[in-house]
């Protein structure tokens, strides 16, 4: 950009000095025009690069690049809980059966079934008819005693239960399908085939009667009248303790097994339905 002077010529230097200055000793002094024209152009310049760095570069210097998304993730995994790895179990191998396991197996579900048919069947039955089963035993096993009859062994079953009812030694019947399979177990042990007088039976029925109470008996403790016979205060004890010496572990095993219960249950009231062979002598 060029730059215009405009310079008066009558204002050139003069070759004299100026009025009111001595003359040949006057001091030369710088036009003003020229040194006005010298910082104009300075001014023009400085204007020119100050427009020149405000102008939009055609090329402008690449903005920076975004954060890649690694680092993204990275942020946010901060700000979240980390996920732990679930530990991955393998598949069970598959394992065939040993044939000795598994016929043991149905031997096992066989009897649990024959024992659950057994339970029912002796559930079914009823405190008479037990009853009855029970006299039927001891008239088959004392088959020398001609006169005998089912009725007659209930009779002396329930004549103890109603003395110590009306007495006041207990509370409730004990006459009841538990005990009477108790009962059967005792004289299936004890009563034998060689009694041939009542009044024996009798003392031997009551003293399983009395062991029977004493045993399952609600009561802490029984009389011993109801249980003693005219012909069996003698030896009341001595039968005693032999009942419990031969039946004591099968008296326990009844208590804590219900199978060794249910079969004996079963056995007592098979007693009802079983015929006469041939050893029974007709009555």
């Amino acid at each position: 950009m060029g730059t215009v002077l405009s310079i008066n010529p009558s204002s050139g230097l003069n070759d004299g000095s100026e009025p009111g200055s001595e003359h040949g000793g006057g001091i030369l002094k710088k036009p003003s025009v020229i040194v006005s024209t010298l910082s104009f152009k300075r001014l023009v310049t400085a204007s020119a690069k100050k427009k020149n760095a405000m102008k939009v570069n055609p090329n402008p210097a690449p903005l920076p690049a975004p954060p890649p998304p690694q680092t993204q993730t990275q942020s946010q995994s901060q700000s979240q809980p980390l996920a732990v790895p679930i530990p991955t179990v393998p598949p069970a191998q598959k394992v065939e059966p040993d044939p000795a396991e598994v016929k043991t197996q149905k031997q096992i579900q066989k009897q649990a079934s024959t024992n659950s048919l057994i339970t029912r069947v002796v559930v079914q039955a009823s405190t008479g008819e037990l009853l009855r089963c029970l006299g039927e035993f001891v008239c088959r096993r004392c088959f020398r005693l001609k006169e005998l009859n089912p009725n007659e062994v209930i009779l002396w079953f329930r004549n103890v239960d109603r003395t110590l009812l009306m007495q006041g030694w207990q509370d409730q019947g004990f006459i009841t399908p538990a005990t009477l399979v108790f009962v059967y177990l005792l004289c299936r042990e004890t009563v034998s085939e060689d009694i041939d007088s009542q009044c024996h039976l009798q003392g031997m029925f009551l003293t399983c009667l009395y062991l029977a109470y004493s045993y399952l008996g609600n009561e802490i403790s029984y009389p011993l009248k109801p249980f003693i016979s005219e012909g069996n205060k003698d030896v009341f004890w001595d039968q005693s303790l032999g009942v419990i010496d031969n039946t004591s572990d099968k008296m326990l095993l009844i208590n804590m097994d219900p199978q060794y219960f249910t079969q004996v249950f079963q056995d007592l009231k098979n007693e009802g339905e079983t015929k006469k062979d041939g050893s029974d002598v007709e009555r």
